[in-house]
């Protein structure tokens, strides 16, 4: 299986070079342990290994790269971002570069350093990329300023208060490009781990605009797994007449690496809309962690049977242990029927 730190493949190195006319560079890139760096790692050994073939005055440094940037998209492209995040030494050269750069690739790490330097300069600069004729512009705005980024710096002040954001993320919700809404819906998200009454107090727009809707919904699903009876019933999802959950059978045992089957049926007095889901307990090295997957939001009339199946495959992201599991299905966040399994060693 590739690696995300393999994007930097011998043929996209080897184009860097030629275009900065220094054969040698594959060389610095490579040196020693390259074998072993992971992907962060790598981009800023490439990013730091140019240095020396850049101009050495700033403003020149970052011409060079945004002219190169076209050349070198996707997401190996972030090692020019990443050149301007530790080289810039020029607050406003160094934003109007990441701006430059952030529709080849993105600028969304690099960002970070100047928001953590200096918040309010950082969100007034924000919210001149809000209006840009640029969806990539725009999107950074939200993106570059979420408080809990995946592979970002983390951001301790808007984590402990996110409120000087929210204007600019409440201008951008009804945005028309789906790419910068998905941004805006992710940064909201974030916001309800830590501060969920920010987010529910918007529910009461739901239904002025489609693409706030949208938003509100996407930004609402991790309260959505955690059965908030306040977000369940902003959309809707409240039990009516009697539900009932039985027939709930399970694979008795499994290896790690093997495969949970269960099966249940799901009967309801009144058809209505019901947000279906499981819960899992996995034995963890200490204690049980319980993960939710939803299985449908959707119209039942009557009486249906569903059969899920769930992978006990290892992962980066998540690793098994042996014992004494279980399952537990869900209907509008609240729990109707559990069974256990038993998970072994590895196969």
């Amino acid at each position: 299986m590739a690696l995300i730190k393999d994007v930097f493949s011998d043929d996209w190195l080897d184009r860097l070079s030629r275009a900065f006319d220094a054969p040698q560079l594959q060389q610095d890139f490579k040196q020693g342990d390259w074998e072993e760096l992971a992907f962060k790692q790598r981009v800023r050994r490439i990013s730091a290994s140019l240095g020396p073939y850049l101009p050495s005055e700033f403003d020149g440094a970052a011409t060079t790269l945004e002219r190169l940037a076209p050349d070198f998209t996707g997401l190996a492209g972030i090692v020019f971002p990443d050149y301007i995040e530790h080289a810039g030494d020029d607050w406003d050269r160094a934003l109007l570069a990441l701006e430059r750069l952030t529709p080849f690739s993105t600028s969304e790490f690099a960002v970070r350093r100047f928001l953590l330097e200096d918040q309010d300069r950082f969100l007034q600069q924000a919210r001149v990329w809000s209006m840009s004729d640029d969806e990539h512009v725009r999107r950074l705005a939200s993106e570059g300023t979420r408080p809990r980024l995946p592979w970002g710096q983390a951001i301790p002040a808007l984590i402990a208060d996110p409120r000087p954001v929210l204007p600019l993320l409440d201008a951008l919700a009804a945005d028309h490009s789906l790419y910068v809404r998905k941004s805006v819906a992710n940064h909201l998200n974030d916001i309800t781990k830590t501060h969920p009454e920010l987010v529910i107090e918007r529910l009461n727009q739901l239904g002025n605009n489609p693409q706030t809707d949208w938003v509100l919904r996407h930004a609402s699903r991790t309260l959505l797994k955690q059965g908030h009876p306040d977000v369940l019933q902003a959309f809707g999802l409240v039990t009516r007449g009697t539900v009932t959950v039985d027939d709930l059978t399970v694979t008795p045992s499994l290896p790690i690496g093997g495969e949970l089957t269960f099966t249940f049926a799901l009967t309801t007095t009144e058809a209505q809309v019901l947000r279906i889901e499981y819960a899992i307990d996995y034995v963890k090295q200490r204690k049980t962690s319980r993960k939710v997957f939803r299985i449908s939001e959707r119209l039942v009339r009557e009486r249906e049977t569903f059969t899920k199946r769930q992978s006990f495959r290892n992962l980066t992201t998540r690793v098994h242990y042996p014992g004494t599991h279980h399952v537990t299905i869900l209907i509008n966040g609240q729990a109707y029927k559990t069974a256990t399994f038993e998970v072994t060693g590895e196969e």
